[in-house]
């Protein structure tokens, strides 16, 4: 009898990945050092000490070609200890190594999606992956709750977490982030395939040890009235190894609406977004993550003025 796979983890054939795909060894890698070492003026362009506005303008400019032409880019010497990262994903391998039924203790709900689970859905097709989420503030509204779980059989586990996302604040199909920005930690499996925009190839990210990995979400690109893009991105499966990433997701608050900034439109660039909730668009799109819906889920493609 051969391998039997449930359907709903089958992806549509055209957007199956290619047999061999290609390392993106082009993706920007920016090294954030003169962050670390200097005192950054309000001003970078601040002729008092012009040996650092100049390293500190390189740096904002590498940023923004980054995320102008890919979405994406690699940061190194970033200011987060190599313990704490080592520390943070061996919590996570013991973790995810716990039985099932520990884990599920802590499964996070249609109200609550804070947690684990290990059925969420992507564009309507079921993700070969385990979850477990945890947000740096907790909130509630009428609809949703942000409420935090954590194992009680693996007790370091929280503290480890919380320190981890202290030093951040300064298998998945195709998707783009719905939020701001994400920084993600993934281990030397890889994996990590993005659409490159000049031509629409899926190219692999090589992994390159002790970086980060940032990409930009909707709200970014419609902040930026499509000046920055939100880029399509997918995990391809490891058939030897599992696979283990950590991404930090830097979103609004519920209560925040979100339209083009005053400051990047005008009467040649008008506003390209319809003002939208933040809390009331992730709320739907947390909706699709548990069931597979007959529609696809909220895009801001559907706020776009015609």
């Amino acid at each position: 009898m051969g391998l039997q796979i449930d359907p709903a983890f089958v992806q549509a054939a055209e957007h199956r990945p290619k047999s061999t795909i290609s390392d993106a060894g082009s993706i920007p890698l920016i090294d954030l050092s003169p962050l670390l070492h200097h005192h950054i003026p309000s001003d970078p362009s601040d002729p008092s000490d012009p040996a650092i506005a100049n390293e500190i303008s390189n740096l904002i400019a590498q940023i923004g070609e980054a995320c102008r032409d890919w979405g994406f880019f690699q940061v190194v010497n970033h200011g987060v200890e190599v313990e704490l990262l080592e520390k943070v994903e061996a919590v996570t391998k013991e973790f995810f190594a716990l039985p099932a039924e520990e884990k599920r203790k802590v499964k996070r709900g249609e109200v609550n999606p804070m947690g684990y689970y290990d059925a969420e859905h992507t564009k309507n097709v079921r993700d070969w992956k385990e979850v477990f989420d945890f947000s740096v503030t907790e909130w509630e509204t009428k609809l949703l709750r942000l409420e935090n779980q954590w194992p009680e059989n693996l007790p370091e586990m929280r503290a480890i977490c919380e320190e981890y996302y202290k030093d951040l604040v300064l298998g998945v199909g195709r998707h783009k982030d719905c939020g701001g920005l994400t920084i993600l930690f993934q281990d030397e499996v890889g994996g990590l395939d993005i659409k490159r925009k000049t031509d629409g190839e899926w190219v692999r990210v090589k992994p390159i040890h002790n970086s980060f990995i940032i990409n930009l979400g909707d709200i970014i690109q419609v902040w930026s009235n499509d000046k920055y893009e939100s880029v399509e991105h997918r995990v391809s499966v490891n058939s030897k190894k599992d696979r283990y990433s950590i991404p930090f997701f830097f979103n609004p608050s519920s209560s925040t609406n979100v339209k083009p900034l005053e400051e990047l439109v005008s009467e040649d660039n008008q506003p390209k977004y319809h003002e939208y909730n933040w809390g009331d668009f992730y709320k739907a799109r947390k909706d699709s993550n548990f069931q597979k819906l007959e529609k696809e889920n909220v895009q801001i493609y559907h706020f776009k003025r015609v």
